[in-house]
């Protein structure tokens, strides 16, 4: 048999005589993944039980390990054959010449006015995050969440209430030429004109052993406010949405010992008189998610080029696997208490400092001792 399979192959076999299983993690399954595929990581799917009466074709990202997962699937007697190009190549081909940009926008104005434009908006009006006569920087990675910010803030322009500007900016760090491709076929099919600039992030953070994703952030943030003051901006708009906030929250209790959030808004300290907005701070991701698969879009996990030997984006860091603990903790919590999402949300909206040990304020430690009156006993 044939050993390899390209993606309009893919498209031209029978349904139900074959399984697509994508050897990826799990989260960047999640994210993104050829409709009706299995996900069986790489690490499981030699010992899991297959079907033996379907071809089963093999997908990683970009087809660099599939083929070997493949052969040693045909040694063990199975029909199995190697997706050529991974999911990248078929995204690639499902993406040729799509325009959506119509249905993208009217599901945004009708099936998600509530859950997604009303709570962008709330978020908008509720912490100021855009005032008249900005001129706003969109940062869009390629993903689900600062592609969907881009269409709301398209949107928010469409109303007309008041004069604001945006760009649409795209920092390619040393994405590998593949994942570019993706990300600018996805702007074009939904008619976001974007501005690509290079740096060369990616190779200055290559060989740093210690926290390179850290680096890596810190160093694009950088360079995005840098070249959104450039462009005449005054703010810059990040993709984070409501789970990324109180993710956050409970990361900084359990492993940081401290009570802090992921503010809707911030005062650059390196770059005077430019701001960071989050204007996706009240969505759910479970909502985002909705969207992007209403609409068939699909996207990639990570775009570093560094990472696509189909493992997650720096799987063993501590920040990534904290995160994810979180995120399962939370989703286990949830189970017991459906509230408990809001009220993790609504415990940094209601500090009552009178029953705090200690606080931080401009670098100042404040101690409820120092105005705590000490009283004597009343005499008997």
């Amino acid at each position: 048999m044939n050993c390899e399979m390209t993606s309009a192959g893919l498209r031209d076999l029978e349904p139900g005589s074959y399984t697509v299983i994508d050897i990826r993690e799990p989260s960047a399954f999640e994210y993104g993944h050829i409709t009706g595929a299995v996900n069986i990581p790489q690490d499981q799917i030699l010992s899991a039980q297959l079907p033996s009466d379907k071809l089963l074709v093999i997908c990683c990202k970009i087809g660099l390990i599939s083929g070997e997962i493949a052969e040693k699937l045909r040694e063990k007697g199975y029909q199995a054959v190697d997706l050529k190009g991974g999911y990248v190549d078929w995204l690639r081909g499902k993406m040729e010449d799509r325009q959506i940009t119509a249905d993208v926008e009217q599901s945004l104005r009708k099936k998600f006015k509530k859950s997604i434009f009303c709570k962008f908006t709330k978020a908008i009006n509720e912490y100021q995050l855009v005032k008249p006569g900005d001129k706003i920087c969109v940062c869009i990675s390629g993903g689900k969440d600062s592609m969907l910010m881009a269409k709301l803030f398209q949107e928010l322009k469409r109303h007309d209430k008041f004069p604001f500007e945006v760009e649409f900016l795209v920092m390619d760090p040393g994405y590998s030429p593949e994942n570019m491709d993706l990300i600018r076929r996805n702007a074009e099919s939904m008619s976001i004109p974007i501005n690509v600039f290079k740096s060369d992030i990616f190779e200055s953070v290559f060989n740093i052993e210690k926290n390179p994703c850290y680096i890596c952030a810190r160093m694009r943030r950088g360079y995005l406010y840098s070249h959104a003051k450039a462009l005449g901006c005054n703010k810059i708009a990040l993709g984070h949405h409501f789970d990324d906030v109180i993710e956050t929250i409970l990361m900084g209790m359990l492993y940081g010992g401290q009570v802090q959030t992921m503010m809707p808004k911030l005062h650059s300290t390196n770059f005077e008189g430019m701001e960071l907005i989050r204007p996706l701070y009240l969505v759910r991701e479970a909502d985002i998610k909705h969207w992007r698969d209403y609409n068939d879009l699909h996207f990639i996990q990570c775009a570093c080029k560094f990472t696509d030997t189909c493992t997650t984006c720096a799987p063993d860091s501590r920040s990534v696997s904290k995160r994810l603990e979180v995120k399962n903790l939370i989703a286990q919590l949830k189970t017991i208490n459906p509230q408990v999402e809001k009220n993790i949300f609504r415990s940094v909206e209601n500090v009552n400092l009178s029953t705090i040990i200690a606080y931080k304020e401009h670098g100042n430690v404040h101690s409820f001792l120092d105005g705590y009156i000490d009283t004597k006993p009343p005499e008997t």
